[in-house]
């Protein structure tokens, strides 16, 4: 039988909290998961049958929102940090709010890409469009779990959990949000490289 050892000192944690671990796990995924959809594209577009065509004008317009948004969410995590917290409930709520523009835009470009006879499937689709369907759409959803940690994030805020003492919530919330944001400017100048 093994005796217990007491233990006679503290050993100094990693530093990571589990969460946070959990936020870059995630994150890592999610770029590896888009990865490998861009080097799909330019793969299939080199084989041939790739209808080229022009993107919405729509998609800047959602590039500049999304980049809005980042800008609040920022300014929503600097008030935390200073303890302002009807700041940080207006510039959450404003996130959430370029958040759900953002995506009600984006319905709005797949509307303009239709009207430009851009298809996702049947007859007259043709691959190139349909990537850009995928790409969009997996980033809207993506976008989607992003409102969803916003608006808990916000409910903890209106619960005072989220303060210049208590920084996770939100500070994991603006990493994401931030990422979401650097993704979306990734995949809009990856698209308007390569049509």
């Amino acid at each position: 039988m093994q005796s217990v050892e007491t233990l006679e000192e503290k050993e100094p944690g990693t530093g990571l909290h589990p969460m946070r671990l959990l936020l870059i796990l995630m994150i890592v995924s999610i770029i590896m998961m888009f990865a490998a959809f861009t080097s799909g594209f330019i793969v299939r577009r080199e084989e041939g049958n790739w209808r080229e065509f022009d993107l919405p004008i729509s998609l800047l317009y959602n590039t500049i929102v999304i980049v809005l948004s980042s800008a609040t969410m920022q300014w929503a995590y600097a008030s935390a940090k200073r303890d302002e917290l009807g700041r940080v409930k207006l510039a959450m709520g404003l996130t959430v709010l370029l958040g759900l523009a953002f995506l009600a835009g984006q319905w709005f470009s797949w509307g303009d890409l239709v009207a430009g006879r851009t298809y996702f499937g049947g007859v007259d689709a043709n691959p190139s469009g349909s990537f850009v369907y995928v790409l969009m759409g997996v980033h809207g959803f993506h976008l989607i779990t992003g409102l969803i940690f916003l608006v808990k994030t916000y409910l903890k805020t209106l619960r005072y959990q989220v303060h210049s003492r208590q920084m996770m919530p939100i500070a994991n919330c603006t990493i994401y949000w931030h990422f979401l944001g650097a993704l979306w400017l990734y995949l809009y100048l990856f698209l308007l490289l390569n049509h």
